[in-house]
């Protein structure tokens, strides 16, 4: 959010430019949480209910999303004088999690933040055949193997993506061109993506299926805090649209990330001991935060138009306030009702069919 406020004229330390690492650390949270709740089943021996896990997840993102594209769709009607980036790319796009594969920045940028959120949707409906191929290999090297392939896989794509999307408009000078295609086809494309999620997948398999290794981590929690944070130190260092920061920046980066998941997870560490003020309700609020900050924020250039440039700490609480207050109410009013339902139809009775299927799982097992 900082990093994305940083182009509002609200002057921020330099630091906040490296913002766009926050959804690297996204990516490997994801996947290391849900990873976690799946693969702990296969380690007990026991099958994932695929059909409750997307059931879960689209009463969880669905709503809330479908109600922010809404908004986005009828505000330009509402409010004429409102706009946050321009026009909306087609809305079949958002409606198919697609954004992210078929961008058109040049009619505008409405909404795009949605394009991480492809990323993870594409993600839960691949995880089924990641988490099985995890699972049905019992030997630590090849699934350690499979993971380096998709690694390597991913940097020779995005080498030559560089190469061949990329480079051509920077040796021209068209430098406008050449970030529109590295964002087009490097940095939001869901095949570019993949080291975060797999690092925090890979994460949630050693826990699973190697506890002793993952005892020895937490044991050893307090070195990879530093050792994280010494790695997307380095990062900073790195130009990501560059050939080498296109190639390498996203792997390290998530590796940076999965050092500090370790050292955070571990109650051995200070930090891992610690309940924060204000980090549960900003937990809480985080999805709907995530959903309507950017266009609070340009509501409030609309708003108060020089109010950035005139006091600077004053705009900066203004933007966290309202961005807050706006992801309260949609929370209440949306989030929390299809959390609810959720839970409501995940508690259902059993029909009579899953009751003689669970009978017979319970005599065979």
């Amino acid at each position: 959010m900082l990093y994305h406020i940083s182009s509002h004229g609200i002057a921020l330390p330099a630091f906040v430019e490296h913002g766009w690492m926050g959804v690297d650390l996204f990516f490997v949270l994801s996947g290391y949480l849900i990873g976690w709740q799946v693969l702990r089943e296969y380690a007990r021996g026991a099958a994932p209910r695929w059909r409750r896990f997307m059931l879960s997840r689209a009463f969880r993102i669905l709503p809330a999303y479908y109600t922010v594209l809404a908004l986005y769709l009828l505000m330009p009607v509402l409010l004429p004088q409102w706009r946050e980036g321009g026009d909306l790319q087609a809305p079949w796009k958002f409606l198919t999690f697609t954004l992210n594969l078929h961008p058109e920045w040049e009619r505008g940028t409405a909404y795009s933040h949605a394009w991480s959120l492809c990323v993870e949707e594409h993600f839960y409906l691949l995880f089924p055949v990641v988490a099985w191929s995890i699972a049905a290999r019992s030997r630590g090297w090849l699934v350690a193997a499979l993971a380096a392939g998709i690694v390597a896989v991913g940097m020779a794509l995005r080498a030559w993506l560089w190469s061949h999307q990329v480079a051509p408009y920077l040796d021209a000078g068209d430098t406008a061109t050449a970030m529109r295609q590295f964002i087009a086809t490097i940095y939001n494309p869901t095949w570019s993506r993949l080291d975060g999620l797999l690092a925090g997948v890979m994460l949630s398999a050693v826990r699973a299926f190697r506890p002793a290794w993952w005892e020895r981590l937490m044991c050893r929690a307090w070195l990879f805090l530093p050792l994280g944070a010494a790695i997307v130190a380095g990062c900073t260092r790195m130009q990501p649209v560059s050939a080498t920061g296109a190639v390498f920046l996203f792997p390290v980066v998530a590796l940076g990330c999965a050092c500090l998941v370790v050292g955070a997870a571990s109650p051995r560490t200070w930090l891992g001991r610690q309940h924060l003020p204000g980090v549960r309700p900003l937990a809480v609020l985080a999805f709907s935060l995530y959903l309507t900050h950017k266009a609070v924020y340009a509501a409030l250039d609309t708003a108060l138009p020089d109010v950035g440039r005139q006091a600077p700490a004053s705009a900066l609480l203004i933007y966290a306030s309202v961005s807050v207050a706006v992801a309260a109410l949609l929370y209440l009013a949306v989030e929390r009702p299809g959390l609810r339902l959720r839970d409501r139809w995940l508690r259902r009775p059993l029909t009579v069919a899953s009751r003689y299927r669970c009978a017979d799982e319970q005599s065979s097992g």
